[in-house]
Formats: structure tokens, sequence, C-alpha cells
């Protein structure tokens, strides 16, 4: 099914048909893993539209076409890791550029900002992206990009995509959404004015913790076609293998999202009213600052959620050693549920006093729900505070 045939089926329908049909010489029905380098040519650059497989793949194309879909985007790129798809976008700019970031997000991409593409002049200036005010001080004549999380990682803020969408156009910069926390089954930013979304793959997408990836989805032509060039000349793409996982993940995303979020309001409700809790991250709860904005931009609210235990950063460590069904783990987004302590794994990277700026204090704590019974999750998460108690 191309993707000019899909604008009016539904999401569930795009994510299972979306970029791909029948192999014609076989009619399989899932897309095959074309396991080559390399393309034969009729004649010098007269061929079927492949020529080398770091420039053009099948079944890469086939997982592109399907993202796109999926966040109604004319065009996308895939890559082999989040970290690639992050980079491409920067290294779009030249040196002298600035970049707007918010202060809370993924330790990996303050990493990349701040020690790789600081070094060739590239300037980035972190504020509150919840705060339209701080955004707009933030503005340089050279400020090219925005770069929002929405829900935050890991303290899970809300930032009004629309507002600084507007407010990033009137500045003549373009705004670029990191959409992994939400996945486009929940959240669509490019219909909310974003310009650019980017994706871990490896997260909701996957779904399976079993495959490492990177999207970059776009309507912007001109755009598009700066990060296929860097796509190519950079070659950080995914391999066949790893394209065939993701496109099997993104079947059942609509089923693996529901379910999250479902799990995720019970243990964070639950959460919220023990006593041992003294604060819980999660937007679709009513006390969270951004559930308002939430609720006028995505369908649900997603399987994260992050807290903060009463007592000090040692309790937290004994907390999330002590559970059996969350894993301490890195990562998110599968359909298993994981526990991490955002200072020493994920956000490790961010220096203490830069994170504690942002609200990520020693103790946070941060889970991604899976899709186990949550009656199973709020118990074992009960048996760990109880365990954690025990010096």
């Amino acid at each position: 099914m191309s993707s000019s045939d899909d604008k009016d089926l539904g999401f569930s329908t795009r994510a299972v048909h979306a970029g791909q049909s029948p192999d014609p010489s076989t009619g399989a029905i899932m897309t095959p893993v074309y396991l080559t380098s390399t393309y034969v040519q009729e004649w010098p650059e007269k061929h079927k539209g492949f020529d080398y497989a770091r420039t053009v793949h099948p079944t890469r194309e086939a997982l592109q076409k399907n993202l796109a879909s999926l966040e109604g985007a004319a065009f996308g790129l895939c890559f082999a890791s989040g970290m690639a798809a992050t980079s491409t976008v920067i290294e779009a700019l030249s040196s002298g550029d600035h970049v707007v970031c918010g202060n809370d997000l993924y330790g990996g991409t303050y990493r990349v900002f701040t020690k790789v593409f600081a070094r060739f002049g590239v300037t980035f200036t972190f504020v509150d992206t919840t705060d339209l005010n701080a955004v707009e001080a933030a503005f340089t004549p050279q400020t090219k990009l925005v770069w929002i999380e929405t829900p935050s990682n890991p303290l899970l803020k809300i930032t009004d995509i629309r507002a600084i969408a507007k407010l990033a156009h009137a500045k003549k910069a373009k705004l670029v959404v990191d959409n992994t926390f939400a996945s486009p089954a929940l959240q669509n930013p490019l219909r909310l004015g974003a310009d650019v979304v980017v994706h871990s793959t490896t997260k909701y997408l996957g779904g399976h913790s079993d495959v490492v990836g990177g999207a970059i989805l776009t309507s912007d032509e001109a755009l598009h076609k700066e990060y296929k060039f860097l796509q190519n000349a950079v070659g950080a793409v995914p391999g066949p293998l790893d394209c065939f996982l993701l496109l099997r993940g993104t079947k059942t995303l609509a089923l693996r999202i529901e379910r999250h979020c479902e799990n995720a309001m019970v243990v964070a409700k639950h959460l919220l009213s023990h006593p041992e809790v003294a604060k819980v991250h999660y937007p679709g709860l009513p006390t969270h600052a951004g559930h308002e904005v939430a609720k006028g931009q995505m369908s649900g609210f997603g399987g994260m959620i992050s807290f903060e235990l009463k007592g000090d950063l040692e309790r937290a460590k004994r907390m999330i050693s002590s559970c059996g069904i969350f894993a301490l783990a890195e990562s998110l987004g599968g359909v298993e549920s994981l526990i991490g302590h955002p200072a020493s794994m994920t956000h490790g990277s961010i220096p203490r006093e830069e994170r504690l700026k942002a609200g990520l204090t020693d103790g946070l704590i941060r889970l991604s729900v899976g899709i186990e019974d949550a009656a199973d999750l709020t118990a074992d998460l009960d048996r760990a505070l109880v365990r954690s108690l025990k010096a």
C-alpha cells in the first residue's frame, strides 16, 4: 500500500499496511529482508531504482514509508540509532548556528550537543520549554532550531507544541520534536505545527527491546533532501534485519500503546496514594502541571512515569534493586516493565548541577510500564518499597 493510498485509513490499519505490499515474486505477505549490499545494473546509471544499499534499500524504504504514514509526514528516513537520527538533524547546521533546547531531555542528546557539536561551533541554550517566555528570551539572531521533548525525559514535562511552533516560526526557526515518549500512536507533532519529528525507534516503535534504530520524519522537502544527503554521506543507516524487526513492531503499536497507557494510569494512581512516595510525575494525573496541555495534544498519556520516594538516595537504590517484575535496565518502551535511576543511568552524562537546576533529583526513579497485568506491577512495586525500608 503506497503512502498516497492511506490518508483516509485509520492508524491501526496504516501501522499494519503502510509502505508494504506482498512481495511480487513470491506473494510473501511480510516485507523481505534483502541481505544485499549492492544491485546489478543493466547499464551505467540504468537500474531498478537501487544501486548501493547505504544509499537506498528496499526493506528500509518500506519502513521509512510506514513511519512517515504514522506521523502524517511526506518523508521518512531511518537510521542505525536514535542518536544517529538526532545527530543528522544537527549535522545540517553550520558553525555559528544556535539551538534553543529543552533542559529536561535524554542524557545522550545533551551529551552529543555539548560534547560533540559544540566543538564544531554550534551553540545550545537549555531552557524550560514549558515556559514560553523563557524560550523566547533564549533566541538569538543565530537561532536556527528549537529542540523539544514532550513528554520530556525523565520528568514528563509537557510542552505546548502549537505555541512553541508559532514562536519558532515567527523567529524564522524550525521546530524539532523528539516524539519518542509519546510515539505517533498518541501524538503527531507535525500536525501541531512542528517541522521535524525525531524518534528512537528502539523504544515504542520497535516495542520488544530487540532492535536499535532511529528515524526523522518531515513534510519539509528542503529539509528532507538535506537529511537524506547526510543519511547517505555519513552512512549511519540501519541494517535490513533491523528494519524488518521494526516493521514487525509497528504492526502492533496501537494495541501495545493502549495497554501501556492503561497500566501506567493504574500504576501512577497507586503511587500517588502510596504513603512512601513523595511525588509522582505522570501527565495523565490531574495533579500534573501539564495535564491540560497534554489533553489538548495527545490522545493518551503514555507508559512512562517518574516518581520520588520519601527518604534518601540509598533508599531509592535499594528500592529499584528489589523489584521482581520491573527489571533494572536502561531503555524504555518494550512490552516488559523497566525501572531505572536517571541520575546514574540514562542521564548520568548531564552534570549534577544542571540536572538539579532542571528538577532532576538524585532520588528520582523512572518507570517504563509494560503490558503485564497491572495488579502484578503494583504489587511488585509495593514489595520493593517495603524492602527499601530495611537498610
